[in-house]
């Protein structure tokens, strides 16, 4: 009999308003941010967070009868998901790039250039931080986008690109960030939430879009 190891107890997820939640850095992934957005019928968890008793009671708290769905915005924001997910048995959507990385994870749906959810969240493939990075837009005014590590904390109220080891490909991650850019409606200007550490921001969580520098710190 193989028994499964007990999990921390760990911190639980920090409400930021009715339907937004912040989950705490997860170490898997080099301290980035999991996001829980309730959306109507079709809730979603972004990104992997912690694999605590505390991360999985909230999230179940939080679906109640529901099946939600996790979207990854990136391989540096899968962390512990094949066992977050054995756990809830709930749905994955992953850019096809990265799909190979959970062979065990069932069920898994991927997607190409472009995918709209049941509940209209929508998806891009925006490749350079990985292979599959890609970013998720609730468009509902004033709107959200989900950025994961396309844009990064670099000082508080401010995001933008950040090149450094783990980098996939630095140009095509200033073509997607060029692409996003055409990408958001024209009259949207959506609140930015990065996948990635939040500790530049200084206590900050959502980065206005006004705050989307195109700095190209070399970190």
């Amino acid at each position: 009999m193989t028994l499964t190891p007990a999990l921390e107890a760990g911190r639980p997820p920090m409400q930021l308003s009715e339907s937004l939640w912040l989950f705490p850095p997860n170490r898997d992934c080099q301290g980035g941010s999991a996001w829980w957005l309730d959306h109507g019928s079709e809730p979603v968890l972004i990104d992997c967070p912690p694999l605590t008793e505390a991360t999985l009671t909230a999230l179940r708290q939080l679906a109640g009868e529901r099946t939600a769905r996790i979207l990854l915005t990136s391989r540096e924001g899968h962390g512990r998901l094949r066992r977050l997910q054995e756990r809830l048995g709930w749905p994955v959507l992953v850019q096809e790039q990265e799909a190979y990385l959970l062979p065990n994870v069932q069920p898994l749906g991927t997607f190409a250039e472009e995918h709209t959810t049941a509940s209209g969240l929508r998806l891009l493939w925006t490749p350079g931080p990985t292979p599959g990075s890609c970013v998720v837009l609730a468009p509902e005014p004033p709107g959200l986008l989900f950025c994961g590590r396309l844009l990064t904390p670099l000082a508080p109220g401010r995001l933008g690109p950040l090149r450094h080891g783990r980098t996939f490909h630095w140009p095509r991650q200033l073509k997607s960030l060029a692409k996003l850019k055409q990408w958001i409606p024209a009259d949207l200007s959506p609140q930015l939430l990065s996948g990635a550490g939040l500790g530049a921001l200084r206590g900050e969580r959502l980065v206005p879009y006004s705050g989307w520098s195109d700095a190209k710190s070399d970190g």
